[in-house]
């Protein structure tokens, strides 16, 4: 593994020690240890079947594993005040409104009306539907539900955030619409991570990246680090790496090795 993770301290929003997780007869997730501070975007990164998904949900107690996760050891209500969960899976099942899907988010909560329609207006507001609050969710296009959804997650207000692929679906102006949303999170102090495949995205946005490969932890680091020629060809079996516009030097995936 190159990078090395920081060590878990007492203003870290998620540590995690030796987290390995068996489905069945298959170890799909083994020995991750890496730790999450308050300000930072952490993005998870990998091939299909790496393990970004497994190593959220265990991180936050809903599949069963060994080694240690400081959200799984909490109790269900303090561990949704602590942090927010948007899974892969995105579907709404009822005819409600956008609003009304919003303010699930604050079920975890006993703020207070005024509390909770400052919360569900501010995460609207974040992902561009404010003018959405009062139509139905259930006809919205697949993009349009993705961002409610992730509105929903926002409102919760949690010190962390924790997003599954949560641009897969939306057009490319509302993806870095959604990533500008959590570098701003982040620097209003709370803490994201979030599992991309969009490496171009994770490289300009995310302040360090996680890198998984086969259920282990093959990097973690700055993005300039763990997303090097070396890494892109063992994991990916890719030809990438960074090249100089006049923009700046931007992640660019050539082709396969």
């Amino acid at each position: 593994m190159s990078g090395a993770a920081p060590k878990p301290h007492a203003m870290s929003l998620l540590a995690l020690d030796a987290l390995t997780v068996d489905l069945g007869p298959s170890r799909v997730l083994e020995g991750v240890s890496l730790s999450v501070s308050p300000g930072e975007v952490l993005g998870l990164i990998g091939p299909n079947g790496a393990g970004k998904t497994t190593l959220m949900r265990a991180a936050l107690g809903l599949v069963p594993h060994h080694g240690r996760s400081s959200l799984a050891r909490l109790a269900a209500e303090p561990r949704a005040r602590a942090a927010a969960w948007l899974p892969q899976t995105r579907e709404i099942a009822w005819p409600v409104t956008v609003e009304h899907v919003v303010g699930l988010g604050r079920l975890p909560h006993r703020a207070g009306r005024a509390e909770d329609a400052r919360a569900v207006a501010d995460a609207l507001d974040r992902m561009g539907l404010s003018g959405f609050r009062e139509r139905v969710a259930t006809r919205l296009s697949g993009g349009e539900q993705a961002r409610v959804l992730l509105a929903r997650a926002l409102a919760q207000e949690a010190p962390l955030l924790m997003a599954d692929e949560p641009i897969a679906g939306l057009d490319p102006g509302h993806q870095l619409d959604a990533m500008h949303v959590f570098a701003d999170l982040a620097r209003e102090g709370r803490g994201v991570v979030v599992a991309l495949h969009d490496l171009g995205l994770a490289a300009r946005f995310c302040d360090r990246l996680a890198l998984l490969s086969r259920g282990r932890l093959a990097a973690i680091g700055p993005p300039a680090d763990v997303l090097s020629e070396g890494h892109m060809a063992q994991v990916f079996g890719l030809r990438a790496g960074f090249v100089e516009t006049p923009h700046g030097p931007v992640f660019h995936v050539a082709g396969r090795l």
